[in-house]
């Protein structure tokens, strides 16, 4: 691990954050990386900071310009201002087609040499992705060119975010049950909890999670729902009966719902280690679900004419195929969690008949998604993790300047 920084090497990272916490969860873990691992000068900039420190207590919401474990973080607050090439970093990447400022953009044109300049992408599972990754566009004025770059599945793409020693400390971790009981006491889950079934939910507002979890009441098996704070708060709501704030907590039937406060990274990355089952959303959440090597079931960031559900569809055509009958059970729940399954397609004429025969399908192949999980994570291990690959390029591009 780097342990000093490299004057020479200096990167710009913007982030304008569309989606709450995945747009900055993943930029801000890039930064990190970048900083600690590779002892990169990183300058996050960001125009959200209110969300950025509800992942990151450590953000102070009103400065313009802060260090933040040891990335210096600038407030995005406009598309104004001057900028000399001084002010230029080495490496400039936008996150998911951002436009970043253009008196930057003018400044980098006046640098000798030019800095490398990368539009890190969204992630998809789609094959068009292999094609278009690392693909040069030129700026239609400037002398500049920009590259894409795609996280991915595939030795073909950037592969996944995943720092050095994930896998060690997730390892630790859940060797130790001890660890993961006092972990998982500091939201009040008891003893008598750790018995049943413990599922992380991180969701989109408009996932069916009422009928989810009148399915899971009206289950075989106890559930304990691990909720943060402000997700899928009507729901929530709902079956509490009072205000779903951190602390609160009810039981019906089988389920058992306990409201969490939103957690830092490092936490949030404990408490996929210590489910059996995780619902993530975007695309933060679902990489590190990944990691975790638990199953896990991806509420899709919606787009519009429902192009989220191909996104989707070439994701579990990947990802379920090796796992034969049992991949009919986990499809048709992914599917239906995103609204690609119309109701009554898999099972009932209603949802709430659909998710009383979606869930117990799930259940019984859990075994089978649990090795599948494991050997998905060491597949996507096998690629490399993301950071490396980009410095990687980055540094092939500088070579050929």
């Amino acid at each position: 691990m780097a342990t000093e920084t490299n004057p020479s090497t200096t990167l710009a990272l913007f982030c304008k954050v569309v989606d709450n916490y995945g747009d900055i969860g993943i930029c801000w873990r890039l930064a990190r990386q970048l900083r600690h691992e590779h002892g990169i000068a990183v300058t996050l900039w960001v125009d959200d900071l209110q969300t950025f420190q509800r992942i990151c207590p450590e953000v102070d919401t009103a400065a313009a310009q802060q260090q933040v474990a040891g990335v210096a973080v600038r407030h995005w607050a406009s598309q104004d201002g001057a900028f000399a090439p001084a002010d230029i970093a080495a490496i400039v990447i936008e996150f998911f087609g951002c436009d970043i400022p253009p008196g930057y953009i003018a400044a980098m044109a006046q640098c000798t040499p030019r800095p490398v300049w990368l539009n890190l992408e969204g992630l998809t599972a789609e094959e068009w992705v292999e094609g278009c990754h690392t693909l040069p566009s030129s700026h239609p004025r400037l002398p500049l060119t920009k590259h894409f770059f795609f996280p991915g599945f595939t030795a073909k793409t950037g592969g996944l975010l995943r720092e050095s020693a994930l896998e060690a400390q997730r390892i630790a971790f859940q060797s130790d049950p001890a660890a993961m009981a006092a972990f998982l006491a500091r939201f009040g889950v008891t003893p008598a909890d750790m018995a049943a079934l413990k599922v992380s939910l991180f969701c989109y507002p408009h996932a069916p999670v009422a009928e989810l979890f009148g399915a899971w009441a009206q289950g075989s098996e106890p559930v304990l729902c691990l909720v943060p704070e402000g997700v899928a708060a009507d729901a929530v709501r709902a079956f509490l009966g009072a205000e779903p704030a951190a602390g609160a907590a009810r039981s019906s039937g089988a389920l058992t719902v306990r409201v969490l406060p939103l957690v830092p990274q490092p936490d949030y990355d404990k408490l996929l280690w210590a489910c059996d089952l995780n619902f993530v959303r975007g695309e933060d959440s679902v990489v590190r679900a990944q990691w975790a090597g638990k199953p896990f079931v991806w509420h899709i960031y919606p787009q519009d004419e429902n192009l989220h559900h191909k996104k989707l569809g070439a994701f579990l055509q990947r990802y379920s195929e090796p796992m034969g009958e049992g991949r009919r059970a986990l499809d048709a729940f992914a599917l239906r969690w995103n609204g690609a399954l119309p109701p009554g397609a898999d099972s009932g004429p209603d949802a709430a008949a659909d998710w009383r025969a979606l869930w117990p399908a799930l259940q019984a192949v859990m075994p089978a998604a649990a090795s599948r999980a494991a050997e998905w994570r060491q597949q996507m291990d096998a690629h490399g993790d993301l950071a490396s690959n980009l410095l990687r390029f980055a540094a092939s591009l500088k070579r050929a300047k």
